[in-house]
């Protein structure tokens, strides 16, 4: 008997001491497996968001789950471009827009815009110009469109229709855009702004992301009745001092940003490959965004109608009156037609969409196969001498004029002004070694494929430095404006120009309702200058997504 007690004793103080020691491991949530101390403690110190599951779906976008997948046209290339050989690329998961970026949802942005930067203040008049889309695309010199002209970018009959007439330099201030407004929206559900916030912004103080992130208490101009205005209520320690009053990252509240997708991304959301897993999907069969070889449905209900919005034939845009081919004549409507496999509305015809990447004849799918993208320019935050990030005020605006006389501000006031990594960053670095990688393995130094050393410049110049070596000899026009504010236009003439292909030129994906059907294929590819639009580009936007790379992931482990 004595010797069963001792046993049980024994065992109890074994136990013990294990839940003693498992303590101070560290076992808890809420308790670092690093150094055994306390996280989300109310007293302060390390503050971590130890019950996030998974990002959360940020507005009108839909989950694309990444993977392997063969890039580029494998079908018979009648137009002998040869600028999508087949390649395999691997995209990791993301989300994207379900459909594209409509009139609404553009408007609602020139609303922001105008109320927060009015154009008759003069300071501001270039900055609501800027992001006004081009209604004038619509004009042709032997056809009367006058009608959309006027009524396509802010009548309500066209207010779901994608809006057109953006250049991709538009499209991506757009994003930068959405992003603040959905994580303001975001921060005020959680307490962490005044409710309403978004309707007290004004030039010198609104939100921004970034400045949120990097400098807090600068975000509404240090207006602590907005920042401190929500339903929290702030912690304090044990000192007194407020702590947890803004979100950092670490609180996973805040979302990553909206941006336009990669060609990469695009084609493979178009292609829609989630429920079709076969060998020849694998291997770049696929010819639509749906299922089968042709642009008419099969199926019994809706036999012979036409699965997109696109230019059947010459004179023909959409069909006989009262047995319409496809619906429309110019745009669509959004979600018209059945989406594909990810959810994902016209990812062919209607119009065609902006992509991130700087256009080049081939994928460089040597130096990289996994996230390829073409465009990367790496900038960083300027730092004030006391160490601060420096904030954009508005008597600080600075304007860039682009080539075709238009005017856009480099950085919105309240934003964090940016600049250029320099050697500071790139010094005895591997992975990157400039900031501005656009023509990275393109005629430059690391390139085995030497244009100026063989042609030169336009005086005959073959000792051109390394970093000013171009594999493509676009033309080269140049507008200043002068003192008095007039723009000087100056016209590149030159007859030894080879090419339209530089770093200013944006690919664009997609058929639209302009185009033959040989465009709807994702794997075609076509270029137009980043600061210029046209009645048949628009665009949808995407976002990173960080975690698992798939959504079933924490629900088959439990």
């Amino acid at each position: 008997m004595k010797k069963i007690i001792v046993s049980r004793l024994l065992l109890t103080l074994a136990v013990s001491l294990t839940l003693v020691g498992c303590k101070r491991s560290g076992s808890g949530s809420n308790t670092s497996r690093a150094t055994g101390w306390d996280i989300n403690s109310k007293d302060g110190g390390f503050q971590y968001n130890t019950n996030f599951k998974e990002q959360e779906t940020a507005p009108g976008l839909v989950f694309v789950e990444g993977g392997t997948f063969t890039m580029g046209r494998v079908q018979d290339d009648v137009m002998h471009d040869w600028n999508n050989s087949p390649n395999q690329q691997h995209v990791q998961s993301f989300y994207m827009d379900e459909t594209e970026v409509t009139n609404k949802m553009y408007l609602e942005y020139l609303d922001w815009i105008k109320r927060t930067y009015p154009p008759e203040e003069e300071n501001f008049r270039a900055i609501y110009h800027g992001v006004l889309p081009d209604t004038l695309v619509w004009r042709n010199r032997l056809g009367y469109n006058e009608v959309m002209t006027e009524n396509y970018l802010r009548h309500p009959g066209y207010g779901e229709y994608p809006v057109v007439g953006v250049s991709w330099m538009q499209a991506v201030e757009f994003a930068n855009w959405r992003t603040d407004r959905v994580n303001e929206y975001y921060l005020q559900q959680d307490g962490y702004l005044k409710e309403g916030s978004q309707l007290e912004a004004t030039a010198d103080a609104n939100f921004s992301t970034d400045t949120y992130i990097n400098a807090p208490t600068q975000t509404f101009g240090g207006n602590e009745d907005i920042l401190k205005g929500g339903n929290l209520k702030p912690q304090t320690n044990a000192a007194g001092d407020e702590i947890n009053v803004y979100a950092s990252r670490e609180t996973g509240l805040i979302s990553p940003k909206y941006r336009l997708p990669t060609e990469v991304e695009w084609e493979y959301a178009a292609l829609g490959l989630s429920e079709i897993r076969s060998y020849n999907v694998y291997r770049g069969r696929k010819k639509y965004p749906w299922d089968g070889q042709y642009t008419r449905s099969g199926k019994r209900k809706i036999k012979g109608d036409q699965l997109a919005n696109f230019k059947q034939g010459k004179g023909d845009y959409g069909g006989i009156a009262g047995w319409s081919d496809d619906g429309a004549d110019i745009t669509a409507q959004v979600k018209s037609y059945a989406p594909n496999d990810y959810g994902l509305y016209d990812m062919a015809g209607n119009v065609a969409e902006w992509v991130a990447d700087v256009y080049r004849p081939i994928v460089d799918d040597e130096f990289n196969d996994f996230n390829y993208y073409r465009g990367n320019v790496y900038t960083k935050n300027v730092i004030n001498d006391d160490g601060t990030v420096k904030i954009v005020t508005t008597d600080e605006i600075v304007f860039d004029t682009l080539p075709n006389g238009k005017v856009l501000p480099r950085d919105l006031p309240g934003s964090i002004a940016t600049q250029p990594v320099d050697e500071e960053e790139t010094y005895l670095r591997t992975n990157f070694d400039r900031s501005d990688n656009r023509n990275f393995r393109d005629g430059d130094a690391q390139s085995s494929r030497y244009y100026a050393d063989r042609f030169g410049d336009d005086e005959g110049d073959i000792t051109q430095d390394a970093s000013t070596r171009k594999m493509y000899n676009a033309p080269n026009h140049n507008i200043e404006i002068d003192s008095a504010g007039n723009i000087i236009r100056e016209y590149d003439k030159s007859n030894k120009r080879t090419s339209l292909i530089n770093d200013e030129v944006r690919v664009y994906k997609g058929g639209s309702w302009k185009d033959r059907e040989y465009w709807l294929d994702p794997a075609q590819r076509r270029y137009y200058p980043q600061n210029m639009a046209t009645d048949y580009i628009g665009f949808r936007c995407a976002m990173s997504r960080v975690g698992s790379k798939s959504k079933n992931v924490n629900k088959s482990k439990n």
